[in-house]
């Protein structure tokens, strides 16, 4: 299994996979890619993750693995490099809103916050403002 960044080419798959785990992907385009990172196996794209990067803050996004390999420690790969990821371009905390993988999280050291309290810039994007419901539990984790 290879992770690596995401490229221009690897859109309409990553699309694909968002769309197979019922994630938003309507507002994903090509400029969005800068800060993706996509996992390859033998049989294509396995999974995905990205940010939105507003400064010292980031909103982590669009974590999807393929099925058959849930549960197969994919997913916490992803969510390690995308953190470090986001260190190496001088990220301090990063958000993210969930609905269903709140427990996830939490055990990879994310703390649950009021939407309120995340910062107005990442208040303003597509994916927090109109594409996650509001019952979405938003989630913080602060980058040493």
């Amino acid at each position: 299994m290879t992770v690596r960044p995401a490229q221009r080419d690897d859109l309409p798959a990553v699309v694909a996979l968002l769309k197979d785990c019922r994630l938003p992907h309507e507002d994903i385009g090509p400029g969005h890619l800068t800060d993706f990172l996509v996992a390859e196996d033998t049989h294509g794209l396995a999974g995905t993750v990205g940010l939105e990067r507003l400064g010292a803050n980031a909103l982590v996004r669009s974590l999807a693995v393929r099925t058959g390999l849930r549960a197969s420690g994919l997913g916490k790969r992803l969510v390690a490099a995308i953190e470090n990821h986001g260190r190496t371009h001088g990220v301090d905390a990063l958000y993210l809103l969930t609905t269903t993988a709140a427990d996830f999280f939490k055990h990879l050291g994310y703390q649950t916050v009021t939407r309120n309290s995340a910062p107005q810039a990442l208040q303003a994007t597509t994916e927090f403002s109109s594409l996650c419901p509001a019952q979405a539990a938003c989630m913080v984790k602060r980058l040493d």
